[in-house]
């Protein structure tokens, strides 16, 4: 395949770029360095427009075909931001920036979609208009609707749009896709109980807030065992607690407490929230304290749309030879946002026998660049072939 050789040729430049960006990590929407690089190429590439400063720091480029009888426009997004982690790969272009890294393969993912567009804006053989999207803050910050709330769709006319991630434990190179929902919504929580303290030898005078805590902790997993039908999927995790006492003698009078839910379905996650406050609320009363929730919706569930998968995933065949049926992913993905203004599908491309994302032993795999951005480039030719 002609994409395929030239991203061949292209592997050493490429992987260059991604090596320079894992080196220089930026978390959330801090990714001016970034942000510059990638406007730099998208300019020297021949881009015929450019914005930058799309959802604080996000940075689009728009590369017309050779012909445009079609009047298509397609998306394609990369986010760009690393995580708040310590390094600990012991490569020799490992993060610069103490407590920051690309351990999600954002770098890798930015780097693929450039190759794509310096590759498409060389040949624009194809018929439309391709909208090469890079986002800033994916890891919780919700870039991606930063930019969409920023009129970019409505602004560059994107009709569909289009978004990879790499996947460690995947044969490198190889694609995996659903169509639906595929990657969870992504909730959080903060919980407040509030008891009596006292003197830890004298229990009878308190209202023990740590008590209350431990049976909240057990209560909220009868949400999926008991409130959620089997067959849908959630998760509630409890992955904080804190006590305002640090001493063994004392009864603490607060208690703060953290976690997250994840569910699959606008339904579930009603009954989620629903329960989760009903049974903090109840569980306190019974020991004679008080409970304060507070619930923070997040990322959406990512759905996929049904005929944009199944192109997508014949697009992943024509590259790899196969794509395979991905599964339900209970992390999220803030792409949602952009599936939910604009028909498009996700897919994943194998990133081999890694160290999983969010690891600090992670590391994006260059072999897998040639497969994601012909993957990238052929969305583009195959959806709008040249008149």
């Amino acid at each position: 395949m002609p994409v395929k050789n030239r991203f061949a040729e292209l592997l050493p430049e490429i992987t260059a770029w991604r090596r320079d960006l894992h080196e220089n990590p930026e978390i959330l929407f801090e990714t001016h360095r970034t942000s510059a690089i990638v406007a730099e190429k998208l300019e020297a590439f021949g881009c015929d427009e450019i914005a930058t400063g799309i959802g604080r720091t996000g940075v689009v480029g728009v590369i017309k075909g050779k012909t445009d009888t079609s009047g298509k426009v397609i998306g394609l997004r990369a986010d760009m931001d690393a995580l708040p982690i310590h390094e600990q790969t012991g490569l020799d272009y490992a993060s610069k920036t103490d407590g920051a890294m690309h351990a999600c393969g954002h770098d890798g993912h930015t780097a693929m979609l450039l190759g794509a567009a310096k590759y498409l804006a060389e040949t624009r053989n194809f018929d439309g208009t391709v909208v090469v999207i890079f986002q800033p803050a994916e890891e919780g910050g919700g870039g991606g609707k930063e930019m969409c709330d920023d009129g970019m769709m409505d602004r560059f006319g994107i009709q569909e749009v289009y978004g990879m991630h790499n996947w460690p434990g995947r044969p490198v190179g190889t694609f995996a896709i659903r169509p639906g929902a595929f990657f969870a919504a992504t909730d959080q929580f903060d919980i407040i109980i509030e008891g009596k303290g006292g003197h830890a030898a004298k229990p009878q005078q308190t209202v023990d807030s740590t008590l209350v805590a431990a049976h909240v902790v057990t209560a909220l997993q009868s949400i999926a065992s008991r409130n959620a039908d089997p067959v849908d999927q959630i998760v509630v995790s409890v992955t904080s607690i804190e006590s305002s006492s640090k001493a063994f003698n004392v009864i603490a009078q607060r208690v703060a407490m953290k976690g997250t839910v994840r569910t699959m379905s606008a339904e579930m996650r009603d009954l989620a929230e629903t329960r989760l406050k009903a049974i903090c609320e109840g569980t306190a009363v019974t020991f004679g304290a008080t409970a304060d929730v507070t619930y923070y919706r997040g990322y959406p569930c990512m759905v996929n749309h049904a005929d944009q998968t199944a192109f997508a995933a014949d697009v992943a065949k024509s590259v790899s030879g196969d794509c395979e049926d991905a599964p339900l992913v209970m992390g999220g993905e803030d792409f949602a946002f952009m599936l939910e203004e604009r028909p498009g599908a996700y897919i994943l491309v194998g990133n081999g026998d890694t160290a999983s994302v969010h690891h600090p032993e992670y590391n994006f795999n260059d072999e897998a660049i040639p497969a994601g951005c012909s993957w990238w480039a052929e969305i583009v030719e195959q959806r709008m072939p040249a008149a």
